[in-house]
């Protein structure tokens, strides 16, 4: 049975349920995978590194017929790598964490399908100034980065869906099983973005570790900081945003001592020292506080049929509620 919101009329799904381009994980295998299986499967565009973007691109166009996206970091790629990816035939462009404007026009004149990721209603605004065709709500739960402050996904995304009116919403933000893609429709969604739960995939491009310690995770050891950022040298606007991330020696070392740390150099080469040494993991785990419910590593396929399936299973049964 198919799953018919006003996003999956948009964009011709089986099911309301978009993988998240999460940058570094999301390639073509895992994108091409999704959308195969009636989802709506991104490659995380990231800043628009070329090489990522001629190795991945490719890899989806050719391996499904089925509309797919690409997702780029807003405040850090620029309109070559965006019209670069264009030339690939997305169905969809999601642009998240900053201004999207300046991009807005070029994705608009394409055939592709603007998405834009709000994390408040100042966001949810500009991204209807600029005429996005679908509006993504995250919440503060999610895995990864997002607003320093921002809500929570429970209250924010009913708010965005009211302004937004006739645009379709995206819930995203700690959403892991087919529950939480029905408490998303429940609470006006057009569908939900799922991010964690597709790092699990045997699609996607993670290390095993990174993978075992998902499974391993709890949500009550997530935390959101800017410490890894700082200390991995990023370029994510200081101040703004925070990344929500499993448990790590330098949140431990660092938390509460930010401003420290991004005035102390040498800290910052000692964290790419201890990289090489394998004292601490190359990368953050991202996850969001749903990741409890990431318990095995099913193909990605596998993984939205079963979404499909427990989110049916889930409406069913509050439609059978007593008046």
């Amino acid at each position: 049975m198919a799953l018919t919101t006003e996003l999956t009329e948009l964009l011709d799904l089986r099911y309301p349920i978009v993988q998240a381009p999460m940058g570094g994980s999301a390639g073509g295998a895992l994108a091409a995978a999704v959308s195969r299986a009636g989802g709506l499967g991104m490659v995380g565009g990231g800043t628009g590194d070329r090489e990522w973007l001629d190795r991945e691109l490719p890899l989806v166009a050719r391996a499904t017929d089925r509309p797919w996206g690409v997702g780029f970091l807003t405040w850090g790629v620029d309109a070559a790598a965006v019209e670069r990816a264009l030339e690939f035939g997305p169905a969809a462009v999601l642009l998240s964490f900053g201004d999207p404007g300046p991009l807005a026009e070029r994705i608009h004149r394409s055939d592709a399908l603007l998405m834009v990721q709000v994390t408040d209603l100042d966001e949810a605004r500009r991204a209807l100034d600029v005429g996005a065709d679908v509006i993504v709500a995250q919440g503060t739960e999610g895995g990864g980065h997002g607003a320093r402050r921002g809500r929570s996904t429970l209250p924010f995304v009913p708010l965005v869906v009211d302004l937004a009116g006739s645009v379709p919403v995206l819930a995203a933000g700690g959403i892991a099983d087919g529950r939480g893609i029905a408490a998303a429709l429940a609470l006006g969604a057009a569908g939900a973005l799922l991010g964690t739960r597709f790092q699990a995939t045997a699609e996607a491009l993670v290390d095993p570790a990174v993978t075992a310690a998902i499974l391993a995770g709890r949500g009550q050891d997530t935390e959101r900081s800017a410490v890894l950022d700082l200390a991995r040298g990023s370029h994510w606007p200081v101040g703004k945003y925070t990344a929500r991330t499993l448990g790590h020696p330098y949140l431990d070392r660092w938390r509460g001592r930010e401003a420290e740390l991004a005035a102390d150099a040498p800290a910052c080469q000692e964290y790419l020292e201890d990289v090489a040494r394998g004292s601490v993991p190359p990368l953050p785990v991202w996850a969001g506080e749903a990741v409890d419910l990431v318990t095995d590593v099913p193909s990605a396929a596998e993984l939205v049929a079963a979404l499909a399936e427990q989110a049916q299973q889930a409406l069913a049964r509050a439609g059978r509620l007593r008046p």
